[in-house]
């Protein structure tokens, strides 16, 4: 009887802990990866929804000063709050202040099928992916200029694949609300170009003790090379390669198409 009793208990006890066997079930699993699926189109959804707001508020806003949406979602903006001990150099000018010299030189660093693309450019992605993959860990994006704002404005500098997906969807929403010079005009007015420096204004009173308007080919040429690089260019002025990617660089800006 006694051992009819245990049985039966051990039986009971199996039917009990049944279910917390059951929990590692294929049904299961499939239940609780739907649910993950179902937070993470929440979020993400949200996420666009957001940068879309923030999107069409510079696409509409008319961007005079530094106090606008493009500006205080900018580098600049970030740096300043991180750093209010830094001097921050920037100063807003519209896009005809701009020499075309420097437009031309960027463009043909940069992004020289800037006109005609849709922000992507997908044989440089391509290119920066197998570069990637080669050296086990991104070095390389393969951006153009809509992207290289995308990331400006809205995204931190961390090199990882979420956040170029990130950039990619920002870029659509640039490309489908701003045409190609209003995008052209906030690059231009705030790109980092040394520790400090934003925008073309800046960027030529620090280095040339001029204005953004009488920038000349070569001093336009210097400055587009130092994109990539600023900080570093800044303190190494000086570089060998600066001079020689320059006249390159200087001689490819005729061919190059700008945005009316």
């Amino acid at each position: 009887m006694r051992r009819e009793a245990v049985g039966a208990r051990a039986i009971h006890n199996d039917r009990r802990r049944a279910p917390l066997h059951d929990r590692g079930s294929p049904a299961r699993r499939a239940g609780a990866l739907r649910w993950l699926v179902y937070v993470a189109s929440v979020f993400a959804v949200a996420w666009v929804a957001l940068q879309l707001f923030y999107v069409a508020q510079i696409a509409l806003w008319n961007v005079v000063d530094p106090q606008t949406t493009a500006f205080m979602r900018s580098d600049a903006a970030r740096l300043a709050r991180e750093r209010p001990d830094l001097a921050i150099q920037h100063e807003w000018v519209p896009y005809e202040q701009i020499s075309r010299n420097l437009k031309r030189a960027i463009i043909a660093s940069e992004d020289a099928n800037f006109v005609n693309n849709n922000g992507y450019e997908t044989d440089a992605i391509l290119q920066a992916w197998e570069r990637n993959k080669k050296r086990g860990h991104i070095v390389r994006g393969g951006s153009t200029i809509t992207q290289q704002l995308a990331r400006n404005l809205f995204l931190s500098r961390e090199k990882s694949y979420i956040r170029k997906g990130q950039e990619l969807i920002i870029t659509w929403m640039l490309e489908a609300l701003l045409d190609k010079e209003r995008i052209f005009e906030i690059y231009l007015n705030s790109v980092e170009w040394g520790n400090g420096v934003y925008g073309a204004e800046a960027a030529a009173r620090y280095y040339y003790h001029s204005t953004a308007a009488k920038l000349t080919p070569w001093q336009s040429a210097r400055l587009a090379v130092m994109l990539p690089r600023p900080r570093y260019f800044d303190e190494h002025r000086n570089s060998a390669y600066l001079s020689q990617r320059s006249a390159v660089i200087a001689r490819r800006m005729g061919a190059a198409e700008l945005p009316h």
